[in-house]
């Protein structure tokens, strides 16, 4: 048995708004292991272009994800939930290896099974190089 995720569906306002902070804070973390911990063992992934399955992947996605976008930073919004089920949409800013700093626009669908574990979650991202003076998350 997985252990639980508090709170657990079916959402409200205030839940679901809590949930996307705990998602938020636990990014900014930039720790894998404490990230994937949200996700159920035989979670589905969608990001950009890439499909994952199961916790482990997401754990190795993560890893090299925050090696290569460095000063990471993210902030999440609730755009809709009902049940098990949220939007929400996201932007962070990172800096590669060369020092250009990005800013990342998306969307996310998620679904949590009963435990309130993420069992699915997909995304859509696009990417926006940007000056240092552009930062918004500094």
């Amino acid at each position: 048995m997985e252990n639980q995720k508090p709170p657990l569906p079916p959402f409200t306002m205030e839940s679901a708004k809590q949930k996307v902070q705990m998602a938020e804070d636990a990014w900014n973390s930039k720790d894998p292991e404490r990230v994937c911990l949200a996700y159920t063992i035989d979670t589905e992934w969608r990001n950009r272009t890439e499909f994952l399955n199961g916790r482990e992947e997401v754990k190795e996605f993560l890893k090299s994800k925050w090696e290569k976008e460095l000063n990471y930073k993210l902030k999440k919004e609730l755009w809709g939930f009902r049940e098990n089920r949220m939007a929400v949409r996201f932007e962070y800013e990172y800096q590669n290896s060369e020092g250009q700093w990005f800013r990342a626009y998306g969307n996310e669908n998620w679904e949590f099974d009963e435990n309130g574990l993420m069992a699915k979650r997909f995304a859509s991202i696009n990417d926006l190089p940007i000056k240092d003076s552009e930062r918004k998350f500094i």
